[in-house]
């Protein structure tokens, strides 16, 4: 996996409490991972305010598929992309490498946009399709 398989790359650092039994991160963590880098690109790029905007992103569907181990104290380099942007869902392609490079996990995250008060599903459009179109590759 290089740099340019995906678009933008964030560093999450494990826990301690993040290992399981097995000395090895636990299988929820790479879902929680994935969460916050998700959702924490969508608040720092316009695409999602969960205190008071009028939409909010709901989980669909994920997919994980664990290829090595990995567990603390690594640093964990998360890349992120937009793999399939439709009218009112996206879906994210997730990899998360460990600190000597080697691709540990790779997954996918589809969130649907819906109002917040009706709870029906909105077009993804204006500033945010723009911002979730800047990442996906060429």
């Amino acid at each position: 996996m290089s740099d340019d398989d995906y678009v933008h790359w964030q560093d999450v650092t494990t826990r301690w409490n993040d290992d399981d039994a097995y000395g090895h991160l636990n299988n929820v963590v790479h879902h929680d991972i994935m969460d916050s880098v998700v959702n924490r690109w969508m608040v720092e790029n316009g695409c999602l305010d969960p205190h008071h905007g009028d939409t909010v992103g709901l989980v669909k569907q994920v997919h994980c598929e664990y290829r090595a181990q990995a567990g603390f104290p690594d640093v964990v380099s998360v890349g992120l992309r937009v793999g399939e942007l439709g009218r009112s869902s996206v879906r994210f392609e997730v990899g998360m490498r460990r600190p000597d490079g080697e691709l540990f996990f790779e997954g996918t995250f589809t969130q649907v946009f819906i109002d917040r008060a009706s709870e029906e599903t909105v077009p993804i459009e204006g500033e945010r399709r723009t911002a979730l179109e800047s990442l996906q590759l060429p």
